[in-house]
């Protein structure tokens, strides 16, 4: 049977894949760059937190705008918003200049996961949601392994500014295909009978649908204050290796910039490997009879158990490095979609954006302070001492996550909203 909603995960997954085009074009290009702008190490650091605060910002806002919105409007505007910010960029021609591009960049990105996990929710049955999720999950390596090849090309032929002028173009080019093919299930006009009546359960609105509680009240459940810290461990580490991975084999290996397209796109198609091996894995679980506790914890906690590998990267030649890095992406993705996918398995569908809003925004906290302390340390220690405490401290980061999860999410299901609302109503003085 001809599905709709396997494209809508394709177009979805696209979107996610120019976002982090977009936000890896600095970092791939930093040497050009630097040709006209000088940016030390920790002005580097700086530039990636100026991106990641407003990210962080907006992704802990912007759950909460795309439930206003909806998702077809809400994640129209964020693509337009982040495509002319990226090509913003190309007019920059000092530090400030760059920081305030940054700035805008991460402003309108913190919308597109929780866009992504809304979609997924309106889309998919429980059953499929996180193999979905791992697919859209893996545009995230697919927008990183296609650029530091097409960035290379680029420079080869132009000077640097047209890196983020033709970033910037492809993000408005998707917002025609979007226009042309996302609605909500509801309103699809090309939705068959057939697909109409297996997606029934999530086209109506339960009462489910209609409980919850404010987004203040979000904060008092320990799950998600569980999903926020985990994810802030985890993504402390993949915010800054997917900055620093390009500068570091270029400061450390030599690498060239042709190198640089030939070679370390290698890591990031393992990351996007990684989330859908994660994502299906979880769903063959749930397929074969296990709990959807097991099958989330069972996934996260192998792909936790993959990372301290990354401690030896430093230790390592660059063919080895290079294996190390793919092994920690890969790694990380897996258990990245798994804690992205928690959101839908616990909160009401019209909760789950905000909910995904505020793990994002503790996952780009986290990438924030230590992207900052990156470069603080490889300022004050030097590259040869610096490198080997960053891989060393982000080695340990996944299993602390790991073991939060299952300190606050003692089972990973529907919660019970009538309890946590009555909470809610008596904090705010209703009762």
């Amino acid at each position: 049977m001809r599905t709709i909603r396997w494209p809508i995960a394709f177009l979805v997954t696209a979107a996610i894949a120019i976002s982090y085009l977009d936000r890896q074009t600095l970092s791939v290009a930093i040497k050009a760059v630097e040709q006209d702008i000088v940016i030390p190490d920790d002005q580097f650091g700086q530039l990636q937190a100026a991106f990641l605060v407003t990210y962080a910002l907006m992704y802990m806002v912007g759950g909460r705008l795309i439930d206003v919105l909806g998702t077809r409007r809400g994640f129209l505007l964020i693509m337009i918003w982040w495509s002319l910010a990226c090509a913003g960029h190309g007019l920059a021609r000092g530090f400030l200049m760059l920081a305030a591009s940054r700035l805008m960049l991460g402003l309108a990105e913190g919308g597109a996961f929780p866009a992504a996990a809304k979609a997924v929710a309106e889309w998919f049955p429980v059953g499929e949601r996180a193999t979905a999720m791992g697919m859209i999950n893996g545009g995230s390596a697919v927008g990183a392994v296609v650029a530091p090849p097409a960035i290379a090309l680029v420079l080869a032929h132009a000077h640097w500014p047209w890196v983020f002028f033709l970033s910037g173009a492809v993000g408005l080019l998707w917002t025609v295909w979007w226009l042309w093919d996302y609605f909500p299930p509801q309103q699809h006009p090309r939705l068959s009978v057939a697909e109409r009546h297996e997606l029934g359960a999530l086209m109506d609105s339960s009462p489910q649908e209609q409980g919850g509680v404010s987004w203040w009240g979000l904060f008092a459940l320990p799950q998600v204050w569980g999903m926020v810290l985990g994810k802030a461990l985890c993504d402390a580490v993949w915010f800054t290796y997917i900055a620093w991975l390009p500068k570091y084999f270029q400061e450390m290996h030599g690498f060239s910039t042709a190198q640089m397209g030939c070679i370390v796109w290698i890591p990031y198609a393992a990351s996007g490997v990684g989330s859908f091996v994660g994502g299906w894995c979880s769903s063959r679980l749930l397929r074969g009879g296990y709990s959807l506790n097991f099958a989330r914890k069972a996934v996260l906690g192998a792909s936790a158990a993959l990372m301290p590998c990354i401690a030896l990267v430093t230790r390592a030649p660059a063919a080895l490095a290079i294996a190390l890095f793919s092994i920690a992406f890969f790694a990380h993705l897996s258990f990245s979609t798994l804690v992205i996918s928690l959101p839908a398995d616990l909160f009401p569908r019209r909760m789950v954006a905000s909910v995904v809003g505020l793990v994002g925004f503790g996952g780009s906290l986290g990438g924030m302070l230590f992207n900052l302390a990156a470069g603080y340390l490889l300022s004050f220690y030097g590259r040869a001492a610096g490198y080997p405490l960053v891989f060393a401290v982000g080695s340990t980061l996944h299993i602390l996550s790991f073991f939060w999860i299952l300190l606050t999410i003692r089972d990973v299901g529907p919660i019970s909203m009538k309890r946590w609302r009555m909470k809610d109503e008596v904090a705010a003085g209703v009762r």
